[in-house]
């Protein structure tokens, strides 16, 4: 082989291998280690609560971050408001309605930024209204990884919704109707 027709396939060689690297990959959230919470105002005092992730379909691209799809369903059914009364409020016909919506579902749109800070502009299913949302997203190595690993990743989503533009009203004269999201995910590269 001459030294001519080496360099040309030399460069294919590596195109491709940069083109494997930076495609985007699939990722498998971690259900038992990560936290979808939220923080409503009961009398103006904050108070937690958590709901399930139902599925999730992740697809990052760790070298191109607005290529990454995201698409996550939450159950409403399973949601917890801190105690019980708050509990049953939540899931009732007035807010969550959960036996009629049994599903949240936020798919992304469009992000922006990079890994240490992006924005994530999605619409998010409430009830069956769809709005647009915006959450705030950073990405870590999980602990216990080493610098640099990509495998086994947290990704902490944080912002705000009124509550009432999804039709979720119910009990105004209790629950204030900002609700801010904090959302921790660990996920893992599929296949790994």
């Amino acid at each position: 082989m001459t030294k001519s027709f080496l360099i040309p396939l030399f460069a294919a060689a590596i195109l491709a291998a940069q083109s494997a690297l930076g495609a985007p990959a699939v990722f498998d959230l971690n259900t038992d280690k990560s936290v979808v919470a939220f923080t409503y105002y009961l009398d103006g005092t904050p108070t937690e609560g958590q709901m399930p992730v139902s599925a999730a379909e992740l697809s990052l691209d760790l070298d191109n971050i607005a290529a990454s799809q995201i698409d996550v369903t939450l159950s409403p059914g399973g949601a917890r408001a801190g105690f019980l009364i708050a509990t049953e409020a939540l899931k009732s016909a007035s807010v969550l309605d959960a036996r009629r919506h049994p599903r949240i579902r936020f798919v992304a749109r469009k992000i922006t930024g990079s890994l240490a800070g992006a924005q994530v502009f999605g619409d998010l299913t409430v009830k069956g209204v769809t709005r647009p949302v915006t959450l705030s997203a950073q990405l870590y190595r999980q602990r216990g990884t080493d610098a640099g690993e990509r495998d086994h990743l947290a990704i902490l989503l944080t912002g705000s919704l009124d509550r009432t533009a999804f039709g979720a009203a119910g009990y105004p004269e209790l629950v204030g109707s900002q609700i801010d999201l904090r959302i921790l995910a660990q996920v893992d590269r599929a296949g790994r």
